[in-house]
């Protein structure tokens, strides 16, 4: 079943995310384009979740790092279970269970293989990609920008990728930190202003998202 174990973690009745259908497919939407998106997520620990739209759900990895625009670094990406297209536009706070903290949209926008074909030969470049543990985009976002790869690599665990930038236009050659490239008053930048490090270390999840919830007030994206 598809989202199956999408909606086993969630307790949709505590949780704001969306429970989520795929997204139907349209009938001659060749001229459309496959949607992205990354979350920064302050949950038992801070890391970014990237998502792409590949048969109406987000494929998943959970990136400890962030992803980078040097292509020098190869940033740990753990596949993660298959998400609803809504949840694209998710921003808020998750108050309790699976995944309990904050997330906010670090950046969106649309991507292709690296041809820029149309949405259906896209996809079918796109799912050959993921079976073969070599797959290649090319993003159209806010921050990233070019030519991506998503390499699955040999490891304990069968979930285990890279994620790597191409050099190109949208490459950088210095040192890159996502969390530079953050707005400072985003709601989790103020959570980790009026909490110290020796808190936030002992503070549990649901602690945070009960803490934040009552001292910031998050505008939908």
């Amino acid at each position: 079943m598809v989202l199956e174990l999408y909606k086993k973690k969630r307790n949709f009745k505590e949780t704001p995310e969306p429970e989520g259908k795929p997204k139907p497919i349209a009938i001659g939407s060749s001229t459309s384009k496959l949607a992205f998106v990354i979350q920064r997520h302050k949950a038992s620990r801070l890391h970014y979740d990237f998502r792409i739209e590949v048969d109406g759900v987000l494929k998943s990895w959970a990136v400890p790092k962030g992803p980078s625009l040097n292509p020098a670094d190869k940033r740990l990406a753990m596949m993660v279970e298959d998400h609803p297209y809504d949840y694209k536009d998710f921003a808020g706070i998750i108050p309790s269970g699976y995944g309990a903290g904050i997330v906010e949209i670090w950046d969106k926008g649309t991507y292709s293989d690296l041809e820029n074909s149309d949405i259906k030969t896209a996809e079918k470049n796109i799912r050959a990609g993921l079976k073969a543990g070599n797959l290649k985009v090319r993003m159209f976002g806010e921050k990233l920008k070019g030519e991506f790869a998503l390499v699955k690599i040999k490891s304990k665990e069968e979930n285990t990728w890279l994620l790597i930038k191409h050099n190109d236009e949208g490459a950088v050659d210095g040192e890159y930190n996502s969390e530079d490239d953050t707005p400072q008053n985003s709601p989790i930048n103020k959570w980790l202003t009026e909490n110290k490090p020796e808190k936030v270390s002992k503070a549990s999840t649901t602690s945070t998202a009960r803490q934040v919830k009552k001292k910031i007030s998050i505008k939908p994206h």
